[in-house]
């Protein structure tokens, strides 16, 4: 037992005192990964209250499902992934709320029909089909609106790769949208 109270917990007794609803035991879990969680949520999102939101939301999943932790790999990597799930549904439920890609003016002009037979699901089921490191670039870069300075940084590589996979991630884009927009040619003439 430490001073004033404060008990030092091993991983087997937060286990235990979250599965047993013990606020102490959720509170030492909670401040004991709560600014790698909120760091992890960072990446994708540049607003503070959003990425508070997830992360708590993560905690919330992570409490009720803490009596499925079975020790096998580390407690980290299980709170990491049921954050990420966490964030993964906010994005999913707020996708309707995302409306526009940024492209650089350099990009090729689209005659003004050519969105027309792309909802927004399309496009974002092309973006989810990128390489993922491409993937993430993109997303970071034509969605959230980071610099390329500012995804090298917290990807760990260089501006000149940043811009290379967002080169690519437009390119395979195209590709799959074309492809997209054929095909569905293909079946209104067919009907």
């Amino acid at each position: 037992m430490a001073i004033f109270g404060k008990k030092k917990y091993t991983e087997q007794e937060l286990v235990d005192g979250c599965a047993a609803n013990d606020r102490r035991a959720q509170e030492v879990l909670y401040r004991l990964f709560f600014s790698e969680m909120l760091h992890m949520c960072r990446r994708y999102t540049r607003d503070e209250d959003t990425a508070i939101e997830i992360v708590n939301n993560g905690f919330l999943r992570v409490f009720k499902k803490i009596h499925t932790y079975s020790f096998k790999g580390s407690l980290e990597g299980w709170i990491r992934r049921l954050v990420y799930h966490s964030m993964a549904d906010y994005y999913r439920n707020n996708a309707r709320y995302l409306h526009f890609l940024v492209f650089e003016e350099r990009d090729s002009v689209v005659p003004e029909s050519g969105h027309d037979g792309f909802y927004e699901e399309d496009i974002l089921k092309a973006v989810r089909k990128l390489p993922p490191v491409s993937q993430e670039v993109f997303k970071l870069y034509a969605i959230e609106g980071y610099s390329h300075a500012e995804i090298a940084e917290n990807l760990g590589m260089s501006e000149g790769t940043s811009k290379w996979h967002l080169s690519t991630a437009r390119q395979k884009l195209r590709e799959l949208l074309n492809q997209s927009s054929s095909q569905d040619q293909l079946l209104n003439t067919a009907t």
